[in-house]
């Protein structure tokens, strides 16, 4: 595609012809729009982009863009799209889930895939709370939340993803808000760009199990301070926030994961080797 072609492309030609399914309300219509958004600023045609997802209301997006796509199965988006970088380094990989899908099942996943730092966005619609199978707490609940599933509450801490990711090794760690779908888009546009593992935790309101959400949009706010290198220092801002600070929150420059595959005559021999240590393996002609 020529440089004259990729400046006429538009956030409509990310986009899928079915229709979401979505409950009226979700904020997950706002994020999918931020997606198509952030695609025509990048600029990388539909072919050379390809959206990973797992189980949940938020994983339908692959469905909803004209990107490739493979939605897979519960908690697995994120191994999904680490072997199609490695394997692909030259497509845009992006991975895109739930706070259920993410942080539960898939957890282990999600600390390994920081911890790796192959080059791909991981994008989490976070509403604390399973939204597809009927309102049970997620892993991001507040212990306190009431409803017909948990009577009075779960009464466990909630899983904190964005804290986590900056232990595990993520390269880039933002938040932000599905009512602002246009800063939403620069976030994301900015953690495509970033090398390494990207982590953009999306509060996303479901409209359905957990209304009261929708107050939300009044109690985010951008973040006070600007964004920083220093792990530590964004781990310390993160855990004393009130989880509504929206923006860039840590910009690493950890080098990317991408082991240099023979082209041909690949063979894969035990030992492993410090460079691919991962995988407890090397690869060599």
């Amino acid at each position: 595609m020529t440089a004259e072609t990729a400046r006429r492309l538009t956030a409509r030609d990310y986009k899928s012809a079915l229709k979401p399914v979505w409950c009226p309300g979700c904020g997950d219509f706002s994020i999918l729009s931020a997606i198509t958004m952030a695609m025509a600023e990048i600029a990388r045609p539909p072919e050379e982009v390809a959206v990973i997802s797992g189980i949940g209301c938020s994983s339908r997006v692959p469905a909803y863009t004209n990107c490739y796509g493979f939605h897979g199965v519960h908690g697995r988006a994120l191994p999904l799209a680490t072997g199609l970088k490695l394997s692909r380094p030259d497509l845009l990989v992006i991975a895109a889930g739930g706070d259920g899908d993410g942080y539960s099942i898939g957890g282990n996943h999600f600390l390994h895939a920081c911890r790796r730092n192959v080059d791909l966005t991981y994008i989490v619609m976070d509403n604390q709370v399973y939204g597809m199978t009927k309102g049970q707490p997620s892993p991001t609940t507040p212990p306190e939340w009431d409803s017909a599933m948990v009577p009075g509450g779960t009464g466990l801490r909630p899983f904190h993803p964005l804290v986590i990711a900056l232990a595990a090794g993520a390269n880039f760690v933002a938040r932000a808000f599905s009512g602002d779908p246009s800063g939403t888009a620069q976030i994301l546009v900015d953690a495509i760009r970033h090398p390494g593992f990207s982590l953009i935790e999306i509060l996303s309101p479901c409209v359905t199990f957990r209304p009261e959400e929708r107050e939300w949009a009044k109690q985010v706010h951008p973040a006070a301070v600007e964004e920083t290198g220093d792990r530590a220092q964004a781990a310390r801002r993160v855990l004393t926030d009130d989880g509504f600070n929206t923006g860039i929150l840590y910009c690493g420059d950890r080098a990317p994961y991408q082991p240099a595959f023979a082209a041909s005559g690949m063979e894969p021999a035990g030992g492993g080797a410090a460079g691919n240590a991962d995988f407890d393996m090397e690869f060599r002609p």
